[in-house]
């Protein structure tokens, strides 16, 4: 393996050496053109001027000598002077040639120029004295024999130092030339030297980094794209096989946390089985993520694709833990933890037996594909790709049986009873899972509903809860737009037969639906909060029928229904304040009926609202007595003034001797505490009259009246009279 940064560092370096020789060869040759071109000219032009300067000086002298012979001698001295002038700059050039010149060829010229001047010199001075002896034939005889051969002799050494001069520059340019051409040869070869290392460079660095960026780019999309199995390939460059395998240690370390993040998503914590999100994933079994494992039939553990492949999902089974809120409130939640935990892992010892203890009925479940997941809660749900209804019963049975027996959490023995919703597909259609889950919720309500063990899913359930579903807007609308009627039922006093008040009774006139049932739309009003839209409308009916009954019925009084969610709603004293001032009734007219057993849901703040009540002068009775399992602890604080029988105790109770003991004992509760009795559901003159025997107080029921609206209540308070039934 071989570390690109060694291979980049050897070749920038040399590529940097080689630009560096190259610089430094250019350089050193423009140095040497420096000192040729200074030298030339200081030394070898400033000699070639001299030399020069020297030929054209010999040739004056000679002329100079001509001009004085044939000169009078009047005219002879500036000649004189001339021809001297001439022949001291003569002997400078010849004396400054002399220390200026270092070649053997240059000396040796240069010494015969120096024996050719003195033989001038000697013929001049001959020349001279023949002038002035007034000789001029002799005087031209020497110039001619002596003088002219000197001074041509001087001409010709000068002559060839002049050309030796010239030669020897003519050299000098020619070497600087050459070494110029020889640096360019030198550059050309360093730069295409350079050139080739910078190609093979860039093609060995895209061969050592492009090429392996490329392979850890295209690793990079795999795992983008989901792909952790295939690791990085080795590309025999170190630094990058190191990014590499960093890489696929990030992969690892992804997938790890990509997987427990699925299972977080897609596993309950508590039971460790798939949850309702893993059920929802896809929508069906066959699409259902792969990476989670589930516990597979047989006791082991299965991969989704390889136990599920194929299912269809033809069924599903929805059970519930039942009172797990209570559990919960009453035992803490870590019992309800346990119970949850102990229930799901009976639900799995049934689908998972071992094969010599197999459950007789449930070969389908064993040999098909099935799936325990659990919902929420208590909720747990069962898919398979059984679609036999005996098979599925067979199997809720089973289930059922798994949780007879009492589980101890806490040093407290829990029933584990379970509600069952079941739901499947057509012959003809398979339906997703999420459409039999919201199936089977719709049985497992219609069980709970029904009080019974389990329901199968029907069409019928639906559109009840598709009408249920707009009965909330409905009913809004309803209480908006006045659809709602306060129908009234009289209460009359068992001992006079004189009417004393009556109920108020909410009925609804649907506009399309027609009149819908209290039965139908008050338990959902209750359960949606709605309740206190209807209990608001109530009261305001009530009180306006009281103010118009101030003069006409003073001893009227009406009796509202109060929900369990008004008790709970600590503003709600405020506004029966409100509206009774609004309508400035006499409070003790008005009276609230609250069932026993709402009271019970938060006894400390209905007490507290009771009381809130009660201060303000409103009358409180508590309906359905005897219904209740735990009010009798409370009802020694309850500011209430009337206790109301449950119809349960009053029918026939002339004829049942059981009844007929508790109702006696209730009455005479009651009056033991100065509490009004009521009696409500009463239907027969034989009922009547053993109630008014036990000392009963109020009747209340269809043998003295049905409740009334409209005309026939008119005319019910147009006669009402001392004793009416």
């Amino acid at each position: 393996m071989y570390r690109l940064s060694w291979r980049l560092g050897l070749g920038f370096g040399t590529l940097v050496g080689l630009m560096l020789l190259a610089l430094a060869l250019a350089s050193l040759q423009i140095r040497a053109m420096t000192e040729l071109t200074e030298r030339f000219a200081t030394q070898d032009m400033q000699r070639l001027l001299r030399v020069q300067s020297l030929s054209l000086t010999t040739e004056g002298v000679g002329n100079a000598l001509l001009h004085l012979m044939n000169a009078p001698r009047n005219q002879r001295v500036p000649v004189y002077a001339d021809v001297d002038e001439r022949n001291r700059r003569i002997d400078g050039i010849i004396e400054s040639l002399t220390n200026n010149l270092d070649e053997l060829t240059q000396v040796q010229t240069l010494r015969r120029l120096g024996e050719a001047r003195a033989a001038y010199a000697e013929a001049f001075m001959a020349t001279v004295d023949e002038i002035e002896g007034n000789e001029p034939q002799a005087a031209l005889t020497i110039y001619r024999e002596q003088v002219m051969p000197a001074l041509q002799q001087v001409l010709i050494e000068s002559n060839m130092l002049i050309n030796r001069e010239r030669e020897r520059i003519e050299q000098q340019m020619a070497q600087a030339q050459a070494r110029f051409e020889q640096l360019a040869l030198w550059v050309a070869a360093l730069s295409l030297l350079a050139v080739g290392l910078g190609v093979a460079l860039a093609l060995g660095t895209t061969r050592s980094v492009v090429s392996p960026l490329k392979q850890l780019k295209a690793a990079a999309q795999r795992i983008a794209g989901g792909d952790y199995q295939h690791p990085v390939l080795a590309t025999g460059t170190e630094e990058v096989d190191q990014v590499g395998q960093a890489l696929t240690v990030m992969t690892g370390a992804i997938a790890a946390r990509e997987h427990e993040i699925e299972r977080l998503a897609f596993r309950d914590p508590l039971t460790d089985l798939p949850n309702r999100t893993f059920l929802l994933q896809t929508g069906t079994a066959t699409q259902w993520p792969s990476s989670l494992a589930y516990p597979a039939q047989g006791g082991g553990q299965g991969n989704c694709p390889q136990e599920l492949a194929g299912c269809h999902c033809r069924s599903l089974l929805l059970f519930d833990l039942a009172r797990l809120k209570t559990i919960n409130e009453t035992l803490g939640f870590a019992t309800g933890d346990t119970l949850i935990k102990e229930l799901a892992r009976r639900a799995q010892a049934v689908l998972q037996p071992v094969d010599s203890a197999r459950i007789a009925g449930l070969a389908e479940f064993y040999e098909g594909k099935t799936l325990l997941a659990h919902v929420s809660g208590g909720m747990f749900a069962i898919v398979s790709e059984v679609n036999e209804r005996a098979a599925i019963e067979c199997l809720q049975h089973c289930l059922a049986d798994a949780m007879v027996q009492p589980a101890q959490c806490s040093g407290y023995s829990v029933d584990l009873s379970l509600a069952f919703g079941l739901a499947d597909s057509s012959a003809d259609a398979v339906l997703p899972v999420i459409t039999l889950l919201r199936n089977a919720e719709v049985a497992l309500s219609a069980a709970k509903k029904a009080t019974q063990a389990f329901a199968w899913y029907s069409a019928a359930q639906e559109a009840a809860r598709l009408s249920h579903l707009g009965l909330l807007s409905d009913l809004r609308a309803a209480v908006a737009q006045s659809q709602l009627q306060m129908w009234l039922q009289p209460k009359f006093s068992l001992q006079t037969g004189a009417a004393v008040g009556a109920e108020a009774l909410v009925r609804w006139q649907h506009p399309t639906h027609g009149f819908v049932s209290p039965a139908e739309f008050v338990p959902f009003a209750e359960q949606t909060g709605a309740i206190t839209l209807v209990t608001d409308w109530m009261l305001a009916q009530a009180m306006q029928t009281l103010q118009r009954w101030q003069h006409s019925h003073p001893k009227l009084s009406i009796s509202v229904n109060v929900s369990t969610r008004d008790l709970q709603d600590s503003t709600f004293c405020q506004r029966v304040r409100e509206r009774m001032a609004h309508y400035g009734i006499a409070a003790q007219k008005l009276r609230l009926e609250i069932v026993e057993s709402g009271l019970m849901q938060d006894a400390h703040t209905s007490i507290a609202l009771l009381h809130c009540l009660r201060d303000a002068g409103v009358e409180l009775s508590i309906d359905d007595f005897g219904t209740g399992y735990s009010s009798l602890a409370y009802l020694q604080q309850l500011p209430v003034s009337e206790l109301k029988i449950d119809r349960s105790f009053v029918t026939d109770i002339d004829s049942k001797p059981g009844s007929l003991q508790l109702t006696r004992t209730m009455i005479e509760m009651g009056h033991g505490m100065g509490l009004m009795v009521t009696a409500e559901g009463i239907e027969t003159e034989a009922e009547r009259d053993t109630l008014k025997g036990l000392g009963c107080d109020v009747m209340q029921g269809y043998f003295g009246s049905r409740p009334l609206f409209g005309d026939k209540l008119q005319a019910w308070l147009d006669h009402i009279g001392g004793a009416h039934f």
